[in-house]
């Protein structure tokens, strides 16, 4: 059937199966060499003015071939169907043959006619390997023409090999697109895989995680690497309070938003905060939707991060979700829902490491609680000068079995509290075995055993102190090991009065270190074997030494001086170097010296420090200085 403008309206035209034909030939309203080639041969064969490779779409013809059509119609290279013949050959799906279209029912409206100047007419199907017909290639003449029956049958040869150059296309296009798919398909298996060797890496890395920098730093390489965001986040809902969430700062500075918007309530306008509250995967992907759902704050953060798209995926908790990571792109990022399952995993990976960081913080901070009260306040001593210093290991951030104590006991022949008789002080530093929460335990039962012993035998040594925690640690099976400086200070008596006996035993300690009024600093070498349990030797002896006006005595612990590409021999040297040059500076500057030349950078052990000085003329009593932590 046709219209009364001879449109033909037939299902043939809009057949799926020929459209994606069409498409497949990558031919449209431009000139192609292999069509406009046709077009010529059946022009010359034929002895037509004009001849058309026509390919006919829903609502227009296409002419890749073409010759002799005049303009509008040649710039252009396509007419609506209400100018194409051609029509008729695709719906009838044969040729189309007319002496004179003007007195053929199914053509005599066409605007073919007056518009192109077309009325004689032969059109041949052109065909894809399905049997669709996708065109015409015809030949055209301006009057009335007989076609002979050779002209018809040189038509159709020449339509038949342009069906089949058509096909050729379109087999060639489906094989490319075949190629195409095939490596969308490996690109996206090889994403896939790579995902899950992320999955797997992130379980590995993650378990091994200890605190919550940690964490974060090990997402962000993690992630990095494969989704390439340029910015990586972690909120955590605060233990004391479930209305609020905390940013873990990132302490390069690359981002300074985190501290500008560091705390802020979980029902607050944050995609975080939502993402947190109604625990599902909340994406932003562009400025205009941040502003229009979310608080101002929460856009300012955005552009300050120079972010175009984001998501902030829930980390899953017990109850509620324990927080929010986040992933933002400087550029339009769309998650797909295998992106989508790699994150959700990567959320359950890391809310575990963080559970686990969380416990070993809270671990640590009892531990280093407990760790502080035992290193007291110093005591104060008329004529003698004390200072003590405490660093726990930089790497780690766990307590250790490192110490220092100074505490006054009765001398042996103190008759009473009334008695004129001057105190003894003790003075000791040690390095219980280990790094974590046995060690500081043990440490505070040696420390605590070392006192009681000190009491218990007024007048003695402290070799025989010592002696007396090697039995207990041993006869109740206590477990401690590691080494210490104990000593005994007293005051000497006319002549030598303002000079000060110094009596000590080293278990397996890095020597003390004295600088004597005058004298370069040195070591005090004698030591004997480090406690153990079970570990038997010679008995413990004591070694004296005196002190005069101006003397420093330095007790340390092996972190001070155990340096990477150094010796400890070295260190030590340094450390005596600097006892004897800050003799005018008070203790404390003395000990921040100390330690901000002599141990590495991040050292992996924790150091304590404790240092005497006999004052060069006796002021009064001098308040000792606090402990620093």
């Amino acid at each position: 059937m046709a219209g009364s403008d001879g449109e033909v309206s037939l299902p043939r035209l809009g057949d799926e199966g020929r459209l994606g034909a069409l498409r497949e030939t990558g031919l449209s309203a431009a000139s192609d060499a292999g069509m406009e080639r046709f077009a010529r041969l059946a022009a010359e064969v034929v002895g037509v003015p004009v001849s058309l490779v026509s390919l006919v779409e829903p609502a227009r013809q296409v002419f890749p071939g073409m010759v002799g059509l005049a303009d509008p119609w040649a710039e252009s290279r396509q007419t609506p169907l209400t100018h194409s013949l051609c029509q008729h050959v695709v719906a009838e799906g044969r040729p189309l043959v007319l002496t004179d279209a003007r007195e053929d029912t199914r053509t005599c409206a066409s605007l073919a006619i007056p518009d192109l100047g077309v009325v004689g007419y032969a059109g041949m199907p052109l065909t894809d390997s399905d049997g669709h017909v996708l065109g015409s290639l015809c030949a055209i003449d301006t009057e009335p023409r007989r076609w002979s029956e050779r002209e018809l049958g040189l038509l159709e040869d020449l339509a038949a090999a342009c069906s089949a150059e058509l096909r050729l296309r379109i087999v060639s296009r489906q094989r490319q697109d075949a190629m195409d798919m095939a490596e969308t398909n490996a690109r996206r298996y090889r994403g896939a895989l790579d995902r899950s060797q992320l999955l797997l890496s992130a379980a590995d890395a993650l378990a091994d995680t200890t605190g919550l920098a940690e964490v974060r730093q090990t997402v962000r390489d993690l992630v990095t690497s494969d989704l390439k965001p340029v910015y990586v986040g972690l909120v955590l809902v605060e233990n004391d309070s479930a209305g609020r969430l905390r940013r873990l700062i990132d302490e390069t500075g690359g981002a300074p938003m985190e501290r500008e918007y560091e705390t802020y309530d979980l029902d607050s306008g944050w995609p975080t905060a939502r993402a947190a509250r109604e625990n599902r995967t909340i994406t932003v992907t562009d400025e205009a939707e941040l502003r229009q759902d979310y608080a101002p704050e929460a856009v300012e953060a955005f552009n300050s991060l120079g972010l175009s798209s984001a998501v902030c995926v829930p980390l899953p908790g017990t109850v509620i979700p324990l927080g929010t990571l986040v992933l933002g792109w400087d550029e339009a990022h769309e998650i797909d829902i295998v992106e989508q399952a790699l994150l959700a995993a990567l959320a359950g990976y890391t809310a575990r490491a963080v559970e686990r960081a969380l416990f070993v913080d809270n671990r640590v901070s009892a531990a280093r609680q407990m760790q502080e009260a035992m290193l007291t306040d110093l005591p104060e001593v008329e004529g003698v000068e004390l200072a003590a210093l405490y660093r726990p290991a930089a790497e780690t951030d766990l307590v250790g079995g490192d110490w220092y104590d100074a505490y006054p006991l009765p001398s042996a022949d103190q008759g009473g509290e009334d008695s004129p008789a001057p105190d003894v002080l003790a003075v000791s530093i040690g390095d219980i075995t280990g790094h974590d929460l046995n060690a500081a335990t043990l440490m505070g039962q040696v420390r605590s055993m070392l006192r009681q012993a000190d009491l218990d035998h007024p007048g003695a040594g402290p070799a025989r102190a010592v002696a007396g925690v090697e039995h207990v640690n041993t006869r109740l099976d206590i477990g401690a090991s590691g080494t210490l400086v104990h000593a005994h200070l007293r005051p000497c008596p006319k002549p030598q009065e303002g000079s000060w006996e110094l009596t000590w035993t080293n278990a397996g300690h890095p020597p003390p270190l004295i600088a004597l009024a005058g004298t370069p600093g040195r070591r005090l070498h004698e030591h004997e074997m480090m406690i153990f349990p079970g570990l038997t030797g010679p008995e413990r002896t004591d070694s004296r030494i005196t002190l005069t006006p101006g003397s420093a005595l330095l007790l340390y612990t092996d972190g001070l001086v155990e340096r990477t590409g150094q010796t400890m021999t070295e260190a030590i040297d340094l450390t005596a170097q600097l006892l004897t040059d800050h003799t005018r500076q008070s203790l404390p500057e003395l000990l921040d010296a100390i330690m901000d030349q002599v141990p590495a950078s991040g050292t992996g052990d924790d150091i304590a420090l404790l240092a005497l000085r006999i004052p060069a003329t006796q002021p009064p009593p001098i308040q000792a200085a606090s402990t620093e932590q």
